[in-house]
């Protein structure tokens, strides 16, 4: 710089005064020339933002931290619910998949335990063990008795009767009723819905005293 200077005074013979002002002039030409350089080095960083340097670290939160600042946490809380739902879900369905093993293996048992209990039905052991783990989905306090008794009454009385069917004694039984309770419900007289679930039960009983 200092050389160039040199060059200039002596070619043009400038007077140390003028030179001054031409030294000036230089320099404030340098000082904005270096300026305009780095705000488009600042450009860079994103169209449409200028002078907003992007920082490199691959760590920084580039927006996450901002949206949740805007909403008030509402992102943030957006996210923990969403992840608390899901968890619900998983959480359900892993009881819905362990309850029906549990059915499985009930039901099972208690068909190969009562093998006479097929017979007496007209059924089937893979029908009967498959039509009881069903209904412990729906009711998993019920009896093997129980539902034993609901298909007999039904076959029993429901001729007769036609509101006298399995499923509703099984929801009678699932709502907390007792069998009676529930063939008077559907319009069973007192003393033969008495003698039908007595008699229901009796057979039961004789069932099991043949094993």
């Amino acid at each position: 710089m200092k050389n160039k200077l040199k060059d200039l005074f002596m070619k043009n013979n400038l007077t140390p005064l003028l030179s001054l002002f031409v030294l000036f002039g230089m320099l404030s030409l340098a000082q904005n020339s270096a300026s305009a350089q780095g705000r488009g080095r600042g450009n860079a960083g994103g169209a449409g933002n200028p002078g907003v340097n992007r920082p490199t670290n691959p760590n920084v939160d580039f927006g996450q931290g901002n949206a949740s600042r805007r909403s008030n946490g509402r992102s943030d809380r957006g996210l923990e619910t969403a992840e608390t739902r899901s968890n619900g879900r998983s959480s359900e369905g892993l009881e819905r998949a362990r309850l029906g093993r549990e059915n499985a293996r009930r039901a099972e048992r208690e068909v190969r335990d009562n093998p006479q209990a097929a017979e007496l039905l007209r059924t089937n052991a893979n029908d009967l063990r498959q039509s009881y783990q069903s209904a412990l989905a729906t009711n998993p306090d019920l009896k093997f008795g129980q539902f034993v008794a609901a298909n007999m009454l039904a076959r029993n009385l429901g001729s007769r009767y036609p509101n006298v069917t399995t499923a509703a004694i099984l929801d009678g039984l699932a709502n907390g009723d007792s069998i009676g309770r529930t063939l008077r419900n559907s319009g069973v007289g007192s003393s033969e819905a008495k003698d039908a679930e007595r008699q229901a039960k009796k057979t039961i009983q004789e069932i099991k005293n043949r094993q």
